[in-house]
């Protein structure tokens, strides 16, 4: 379909531009305040600043909260700022949950523990949590993950262990509101014995690592969420990677799930697996170097 000459500004042109810089242009006029705050221009924007080869680090301090830039892989020198937190909370009361394109889901953990939904670029801010956090949020147990649905609408996953009992709920953006999903039946993952990584989003699914290592022999699991169907599922792990699970991590690379397996052994070894067509296959290109040229990367990812 053809743009006419505003839609060309706001969607062709502005939509590539950095988040700052789109804040800026928002002071031009009421009109352009407006369109660069719609959930269509959000949209595109978020959708073409994750294909960016520029990232963000943020990392949380003794008593501060920094970011980062990193570009193609490597952290850039001298290009750290401290950025404040919306609420007045000491750094070592948050927890990160997950983060998508640009947003942070942030746990500040006290007495009774709330949900953030952060951009630390724009300095939006939203706090989605509901009563059920008072009572059953886990700070370490839990886990979750972002996504757009077909309908565009913002959904935030959150998973929680509780008494051996997985409780998997979505949040809507659009609707303000939680909702229940069905977790799958006939498993032990929400037993303490069990830990969950943090979830990473991969053609339209969120991927989880679930592991068992402290009773032998030990178990490891990949839990499938897809995003059209709010459904879960059981993947098999690689046969063929036999290390510690701490030392196996997620990973997106041209919208394609990965796993970087992580070995010592005398030297640090790093390969890098990918999942393609209902199976996992070695990376064709040279991954343990990549994984060293990409390090700050992945430890992002």
């Amino acid at each position: 379909m053809e743009l006419n000459g505003d839609d060309m500004i706001f969607e062709e042109i502005l939509s590539r531009l950095p988040a700052k810089v789109v804040c800026r242009f928002k002071c031009v006029s009421k009109q352009w305040c407006y369109e660069l705050s719609t959930p269509k221009f959000v949209f595109i924007h978020t959708r073409r600043v994750g294909n960016s080869i520029q990232k963000k680090l943020l990392s949380f301090k003794e008593n501060s909260i920094v970011v980062d830039d990193i570009v193609s892989g490597n952290l850039e020198v001298d290009t750290s700022k401290t950025v404040t937190f919306p609420y007045d909370v000491h750094p070592s009361f948050l927890s990160i949950v997950c983060s998508f394109n640009g947003l942070i889901l942030v746990c500040i953990k006290r007495n009774h523990n709330e949900l953030i939904l952060w951009n630390p670029t724009t300095r939006r801010f939203k706090l989605i949590s509901d009563d059920y956090f008072i009572r059953y949020f886990g700070r370490h147990n839990d886990t979750g993950g972002m996504y757009f649905d077909e309908d565009n609408d913002l959904k935030v996953l959150h998973i929680n262990c509780y008494w051996d009992v997985v409780t998997a709920r979505v949040y809507s953006r659009r609707h303000d509101s939680w909702r229940k999903l069905n977790f799958l039946s006939g498993t032990q993952l929400g037993s303490n014995f069990y830990s969950w990584s943090f979830g990473i989003y991969s053609g339209k699914t969120i991927y989880f690592i679930v592991s068992n290592y402290w009773i032998p022999p030990s178990e490891r699991n990949i839990v499938a969420f897809d995003v059209i169907s709010e459904s879960f599922s059981l993947l098999r792990f690689p046969e063929r990677i036999e290390v510690n699970p701490c030392q196996v991590h997620f990973l997106t690379i041209s919208n394609k799930l990965h796993v970087i397996v992580v070995q010592y052994a005398g030297e640090l070894i790093a390969d890098l697996v990918k999942y393609e067509h209902d199976d996992w296959i070695k990376d064709k290109c040279n991954s343990r170097q990549q994984v060293v040229d990409n390090k700050y990367l992945w430890r992002y990812c």
